[in-house]
């Protein structure tokens, strides 16, 4: 037989099980990898849902606070955040002592209800951050009215030194009603009752 009539068949590749392949998996390899893609399993959909828990609590302990805050009638003590002080307008001194505040919304006015005890160079400095000085204050009068010293719980009784003064600004700025104590000069006790119209 002549080359022509032998056909010439390719070299074929082995089976699978004689060549070079990859070795099989081992066990230990098989349990590594498992472990791994469990890993980044829980990492992936975990993590997520950890942060939604986290976040839904903090949100449901903030609503829980604003409720109680809005619940609450009267004067509680501490400071207002920044943020109301800015928004109602009423620059308390850094100093001032036996701060309470109180705040009320609704859809035609908001209002805050502030009082605190200061100096005599912290009422001149609160007036002027709010824009008026203690010239403004009239003696023997109370400028707060019947309806906001009964929500705020204030008395303004005879017997004490009043001095007050109302501080006017175009809307949507606050106007403040202020009363101060100044029976002991050196220790004034500032009520104010800042409100804003929407």
């Amino acid at each position: 037989m002549t080359a022509a009539e032998h056909p010439v068949v390719p070299r074929q590749s082995p089976p699978r099980d004689e060549g070079d392949g990859p070795p099989p998996e081992t066990r230990r390899r098989l349990i590594r990898r498992r472990l791994i893609t469990a890993t980044i399993i829980v990492l992936l959909i975990g993590v997520p849902a950890g942060y939604l828990l986290i976040s839904a609590g903090q949100s449901r302990r903030s609503g829980e606070d604003k409720a109680a805050e809005a619940a609450a009638q009267g004067l509680r003590p501490g400071w207002p955040s920044r943020m109301l002080r800015r928004i109602f307008e009423v620059p308390i001194p850094g100093y001032a002592t036996e701060v309470q505040y109180y705040e009320t919304n609704n859809w035609k006015a908001s209002r805050m209800y502030v009082q605190f005890r200061t100096t005599s160079n912290g009422l001149d400095a609160f007036l002027n951050d709010i824009g008026t000085g203690r010239a403004a204050l009239e003696l023997g009068k109370v400028t707060i009215s019947h309806r906001d010293t009964e929500i705020a719980g204030w008395y303004f009784g005879d017997g004490v030194s009043w001095a007050g003064t109302t501080h006017t600004n175009k809307d949507p700025r606050p106007t403040q009603d202020i009363t101060v104590d100044m029976t002991d000069p050196m220790s004034p006790v500032v009520y104010v009752v800042s409100a804003a119209t929407p």
